[in-house]
C-alpha cells in the first residue's frame, strides 16, 4: 500500500460541513470537500489487509485498496479508471450510499474504518475536473435495439452498461426529468440534481436516447415495446406502506414521498400539480426511522417547520456492534443524521393509534402509545406490547408516512405485459439471469429485489446488463417476440 504504517499514524477525519444555521437556509450540498493533504492521509489509511473484506461488503465489488492507492500516489486518472471499472456512478454512490464497505473494512474491527465514501466521491469528482469522464461511444454496433423503462440507478447502470456492448439504447422515464428516485426522492441537500444532469449528459453523448414524460402502460402503448429485441423493467418499488388507522383521511397526513418529491420540483422549478404541502410554520410529525424519514426531516427544517418529530415503531438501536451483528456484517446501530442534527426530537418504541382533525377535517394531532419490547438472547425485538397509561396525543399539523416500501406499481406496464409477480408483489424473474417469464423481458433494481440500497440498483442494473447481452448476442432471431407482446394492451 501507499503508506503501510498509515492506518497507525492517522485517524479518520469526516469532511467539514457548513454550520447548521447556515446550512438550513437553503437546498444546496453543504458538505466540503477534504484538502489535499487530508484525503492523502485518510488514503493512507487503508490497510495492506490480506483479505479485504471491503470488497464483499461492496455490492459492486468495489476495487476498494487498489483505488485507495493510487489516490495516495497521486495517480488520479489510474484511481478513476479502477473506481469506473466496477461502479458507473461513483457520483451518486459518493453522496448518498450507507457504504456497507466501511461496515466491512478490517480496519473497523478495533478502529474507525477506512473513509471509502469520502473518497470514492473525491475520485469522481477530480476525474470531472480533469476531464476524464467522457462519453463512450462503441464502434462496433451489434444492431438490437433494448429498452429501459425506468432511470432511477438501476435503469441508468443498465442502459450505460449495454450501450458499451453496442447496443441501441431507449430509456422510458414517465417523469419530466431523468434520474428516478435520485432526482424526486433524494433532497437536493444530500444530491445536487446537477450532479445527474452532468452524467445524462455523458450518457446522451454516448448515444443513449431518453424519452421523458413517457409512462409505458398508461400515454406509452405497452405494445410499443415490440419494436425492440429485449426489454429491461427498471421502475422501481413505488408502492409506499401505508399506515390505516382513523383520520388516516385527514387533510395533512401524506406520504413522505409526496413531501419530498414536490420540494424537489420546486428546487428544479418543474410543475406541481397536487396542491402544495408545505411544513412552514407546522408542528411536523415523520412517522419511519429510516433515511426517508430523516429526509423528511431535513426537508422541515428548511421549511420553516415550527417543531420536527419522529418516531420509530422498534427499540432504540445499540450505539455499536452486538452479537447478532458481528463483523464484517452491516451493523444495524444508531444513525444520527445531518438532519437530525439540524433539529429533530427522536423516540422509538412509540406506535401511532389514531389521527385526530379539527371540524374542518384539517389534521391536529396524533394519538400514540408507548410500547414494550421482548428481546431474543442476542438482544433483538420479537414482540411488543402496549405501555398502560401510555397514551397521549402530540400536536402535528403534518405527518409525513416515512414506512417503506411494498412492491413497484402494478398498474398499467407490469398487468398489460403479464408479467408474474413473486408473493411480495414484485415481479419474480431467475435469480441469475433476471429474466421474467416472457421471452425477452428482464428486470432490475427494486422492481426485482424489493426496496433496497443505491448500491444494489446500480449492481443490479450491471449484471441485467450482462444478461441480456448474453441473451441477444446468443440469439439472430426472436421468433417469438410478436406473440409475446400480442396480450400487451
Amino acid at each position: 500500500m501507499g503508506k503501510p504504517t498509515g492506518f497507525l499514524e492517522y485517524e479518520r477525519l469526516l469532511p467539514q460541513k457548513d454550520a447548521v444555521e447556515s446550512r438550513k437556509q437553503h437546498y444546496k450540498e453543504f458538505v466540503n470537500p477534504y484538502s489535499d493533504e487530508q484525503l492523502n492521509s485518510q488514503a493512507a489509511r487503508c490497510m495492506n489487509c490480506g483479505i479485504p473484506f471491503c470488497h464483499s461488503g461492496c455490492p459492486l465489488g468495489n476495487v476498494i485498496p487498489e483505488f485507495n492507492d493510487a489516490v495516495y500516489d497521486g495517480k488520479w486518472e489510474e484511481a478513476y479508471q479502477i473506481l469506473s471499472s466496477t461502479n458507473n456512478f461513483p457520483e451518486f454512490t459518493g453522496r448518498i450510499c450507507p457504504a456497507p464497505c466501511e461496515s466491512a473494512c478490517v480496519l473497523g474491527i478495533n478502529k474507525n474504518p477506512v473513509a471509502i465514501e469520502e473518497i470514492e466521491k473525491h475520485i469522481i469528482e477530480i476525474a470531472y475536473k480533469k476531464g476524464y469522464v467522457k462519453p463512450h461511444k462503441s464502434f462496433l454496433k451489434t444492431g438490437k435495439r433494448v429498452a429501459v423503462v425506468g432511470s432511477g440507478p438501476s435503469g441508468l447502470a443498465a442502459a450505460a452498461q449495454l450501450n458499451k456492448a453496442g447496443h441501441e439504447v431507449v430509456v422510458y422515464e414517465r417523469d419530466d426529468k431523468v434520474g428516478g428516485l435520485l432526482r424526486y426522492g433524494i433532497p437536493d441537500f444530500k444530491l445536487d440534481k446537477q450532479v445527474i444532469d452532468r452524467r445524462v449528459a455523458i450518457m446522451e453523448e454516448s448515444g443513449i436516447i431518453f424519452r421523458t414524460n413517457a409512462e409505458v402502460g398508461n400515454n406509452v402503448p405497452a405494445k410499443e415495446l415490440q419494436e425492440y429485441d429485449a426489454v429491461v423493467l427498471t421502475g422501481g418499488s413505488t408502492i409506499p406502506r401505508n399506515l390505516d388507522i382513523p383520520g388516516r383521511e385527514l387533510n395533512g397526513v401524506h406520504y413522505a414521498m409526496e413531501f419530498l418529491k414536490q420540494q424537489n420540483k420546486r428546487v428544479g422549478n418543474s410543475t406541481i400539480v397536487d396542491a402544495e404541502i408545505t411544513a412552514t410554520g407546522k408542528n411536523v410529525l415523520v412517522i419511519g426511522g429510516g433515511d426517508t424519514g430523516s429526509d423528511c426531516v431535513g426537508t422541515s427544517n428548511r421549511h420553516g417547520a415550527k417543531s420536527v418529530t419522529q418516531f420509530e415503531l422498534m427499540p432504540t438501536p445499540p450505539q455499536t456492534r452486538t452479537s447478532a451483528m458481528p463483523w464484517p456484517s452491516y451493523p444495524m446501530v444508531l444513525k444520527t443524521t445531518t438532519s437530525h442534527e439540524e433539529g429533530c426530537q427522536r423516540h422509538w418504541s412509540v406506535s401511532t393509534k389514531e389521527f385526530l382533525g379539527d371540524e374542518q377535517g384539517n389534521l391536529r394531532a396524533a394519538l400514540v402509545v408507548d410500547l414494550e419490547w421482548e428481546t431474543d438472547q442476542h438482544g433483538r425485538p420479537i414482540s411488543f406490547k402496549e405501555v398502560e397509561g401510555s397514551a397521549r396525543e402530540i400536536p402535528c399539523e403534518l405527518v409525513t408516512l416515512a414506512m417503506g416500501f411494498l412492491h413497484p406499481q402494478h398498474e398499467g406496464l407490469l398487468t398489460q405485459l403479464g408479467v408474474q409477480l413473486d408473493n411480495r408483489g414484485n415481479v419474480q424473474a431467475t435469480e441469475s439471469a433476471y429474466k421474467t417469464n416472457l421471452e425477452n423481458v428482464f428486470v432490475a433494481g427494486d422492481m426485482r429485489r424489493g426496496q433496497s440500497l443505491v448500491v444494489w440498483a446500480i449492481s443490479e442494473g450491471r449484471e441485467c446488463a450482462r444478461k441480456v447481452d448474453e441473451y441477444l448476442m446468443g440469439s439472430s432471431n426472436l421468433e417469438s417476440k410478436e406473440a409475446i407482446f400480442s396480450q400487451a394492451v
